[in-house]
């Protein structure tokens, strides 16, 4: 039973992909969307039994590698952790497979994109339910591959081709990382199976060795390469360009990529190796750090994007940023939490934009788009719904997560979670901003419309909003983004729950969880507070023309500074982002130089001239003289023969 979540995408994937061009179109889609409806059935079902009912399976298939007396199998880990994430896993697919049917429709390759959808679901559940760092790796390159063949879906544009290879190359910087901490845990462990390596961490921290006269710990190591794994993969600040260009693929992408699979794993690493952070200080004031920093940094660049997909994309890498800080305040259900009901607001955000895209003509541009409400009523609701969530609107999805994870940073009475509350109540106001700034550009701009007459016109001679199956996914995403929180908060994030058993694992002196209650109720609310008051600030500053002008011209270099130097710094161009102009400018200059000194004058130069053209040259000079001396000697001979 347990392993039909794996198969049936698997067959799916297989059927459609290989099989697709030997039945129709619509038996291929009917194949793919029954199989991973009943996929969801399979993990609601292991849900219950496993999450619900308190029941840990391991499956142990067959031995896969021997070395020596080390065995490392296939097999599979259905615990609280894996359970409920099949569960998101599961959900977000199959919504996104019904919505992609209508979207995609006009696609003549909407088989193959189905392919790589259910491929991509398979990849994702083989690595929530490894029960091994290897098979987990598999799964990880797996996600990894499917979001290349996803983004570089119509390969025919140039941007689609460069953003798939920059999110494959972005991820291979990071994956190093993970392979050398596999590589450590066995070295150090013997094996690679969860249970067995965690059971032995306590055993080996105060193990140490001395690098740089620096005592290092080896928990530390692999907890360090871990984390930098979980940042290239997760989008986090350093290791995030290559998250808003893969907006080039098609909007199910974005979703499914955003919302349940690829970016979610890096936060799914950090709390399943859990253990093994715990005894890191260091890398938990590093994710902290890092966490923090990548939420108000998104939330800036949010604010001032004006590419729809982006401005969500970016919101993505924020939201991630509470979720990583949360990890490193040894919050690991508040962070897994967080990512539920992050991933039904943020693919009700995806598929409304996609929803908007579909129906404007594939327009993206805030700029030109504006008073939208009338004509695309269902999907502004579902754009108030999901903006309100995130912003964590009180009763919605993101106030039972978002919230709760600023009150457990103040809750540590230390000076840096003081610094890191500051920052996600900035980034929490921000949040407010860019959201309601896109709501009004696209909806309520008061000023006339920026679309072309002729897409008013013939807007009213099409189906509008779009079929049925376009709003069915996200009818169930706003109800679930309403809902999803309060239903779950107290099973996942409640004082006294046992809901995790030992999926996660927390040390005493890193419980907080009980000085979130002697916390005083206005540290609790401003978050809350704060981000209602920029709401209303915000709307009444885009509203009235007179506050707009003077804000803008009060404001001007404000502005400016922040948007030249997260986009234009490079060139002044607002393609050369300033990241990648120091990718560009800073590290490919030092390749240039390891170019022309290592690889043209050393690999090319000297050693291929002592080396194979060197061999070459002094056969050849060898031969070509003892032709001469040969030459000589016989004729000489000859001569001497006819003198004789």
């Amino acid at each position: 039973m347990y392993f039909l979540v794996l198969a049936f995408p698997l067959v799916a994937s297989i059927l459609v992909g290989l099989c697709g061009r030997f039945f129709s179109r619509s038996f291929g889609i009917f194949i793919s969307l029954i199989l991973l409806f009943f996929t969801w059935l399979v993990a609601l079902f292991i849900f219950f039994e496993v999450g619900l009912c308190q029941t840990i399976v391991t499956i142990s298939l067959y031995k896969w590698l021997m070395l020596d007396a080390y065995i490392i199998n296939i097999g599979f880990l259905f615990d609280v952790l894996s359970s409920s994430m099949i569960v998101v896993v599961t959900t977000i697919s199959m919504l996104v497979h019904i919505y992609s049917t209508s979207y995609m429709s006009h696609d003549p390759y909407l088989l193959r994109f189905l392919c790589y959808l259910s491929l991509f679901t398979v990849c994702m559940l083989i690595l929530v339910t490894a029960s091994n760092f290897l098979q987990l790796f598999i799964g990880w390159e797996g996600v990894g591959l499917c979001s290349y063949l996803l983004i570089n879906f119509w390969f025919t544009r140039i941007l689609a081709n460069k953003a798939a290879l920059k999110a494959m190359i972005m991820n291979r910087i990071a994956d190093v990382f993970f392979i050398i901490s596999i590589i450590l845990i066995f070295l150090i462990f013997k094996t690679l199976d969860f249970v067995i390596v965690f059971h032995l961490i306590p055993f080996i921290i105060n193990d140490s060795f001395v690098f740089l006269n620096i005592s290092i710990t080896k928990i530390t190591v692999i907890a360090l390469f871990l984390a930098v794994g979980a940042i290239g993969k997760s989008a986090q600040i350093g290791l995030h360009t290559w998250l808003p260009d893969a907006m080039e693929g098609p909007t199910p992408v974005s979703s499914l990529l955003h919302a349940a699979t690829m970016v979610t794993a890096g936060v799914f690493l950090i709390i399943r190796c859990s253990i093994i952070f715990e005894y890191s200080e260091f890398i938990l004031h590093l994710l902290i750090l890092i966490g923090g920093v990548t939420a108000i940094f998104a939330g800036l660049v949010s604010i001032h994007s004006y590419d729809l997909k982006k401005i969500i994309a970016y919101s993505t890498c924020s939201q991630l940023g509470y979720m990583f800080f949360s990890c490193g305040l040894s919050n690991y259900s508040l962070a897994f939490f967080h990512l539920w009901n992050h991933a039904f607001f943020k693919a009700l955000l995806f598929l409304s934009a996609g929803s908007l895209i579909h129906a404007c003509y594939d327009e993206q541009d805030m700029r030109r788009l504006g008073w939208l409400r009338e004509i695309v009523p269902f999907t502004y609701m579902c754009f108030v719904i999901g903006s309100l969530a995130i912003m964590g609107f009180p009763f919605l999805a993101g106030f039972y997560s978002k919230d709760l994870i600023l009150e457990f940073a103040y809750s540590r009475y230390v000076f840096d979670a003081y610094f890191i509350y500051s920052l996600g109540v900035l980034a929490a106001i921000c949040t407010a901003i860019y959201s309601i700034r896109l709501i009004f550009l696209v909806f309520s701009d008061k000023k006339l419309p920026n679309n072309s007459r002729a897409f008013y016109y013939y807007f009213q001679l099409d189906e509008g909003e779009g079929p049925l199956k376009m709003f069915f996914p996200l009818f169930f995403l706003a109800i679930a983004s309403i809902f999803v929180g309060y239903l779950f908060s107290d099973l996942m994030v409640g004082n006294g729950n046992i809901f995790w058993q030992n999926s996660i694992t927390i040390l005493p002196f890193h419980n907080s969880i009980l000085n979130v209650e002697f916390i005083d109720p206005m540290i609790k609310n401003l978050p809350v507070i704060f981000s209602i008051l920029f709401m209303f600030f915000t709307s009444y500053f885009l509203f009235s023309a007179n506050v707009w002008g003077f804000v803008k011209h009060t404001y001007h270099f404000l502005y400016h500074f922040f948007y030249k130097i997260w986009f234009c710094f490079a060139n002044w161009s607002y393609h050369a982002g300033f990241f990648n102009s120091i990718y560009n400018e800073w590290f490919f200059s030092i390749f240039r130089i390891s170019y022309l000194n290592i690889n043209k004058y050393l690999d090319k130069g000297m050693f291929e001239y002592l080396g194979p053209y060197g061999l070459y040259k002094s056969f050849f000079w060898l031969h070509k003289n003892l032709k001469f001396v040969l030459y000589s000697i016989i004729f000489f001979s000859v001569s001497l023969m006819f003198i004789v």
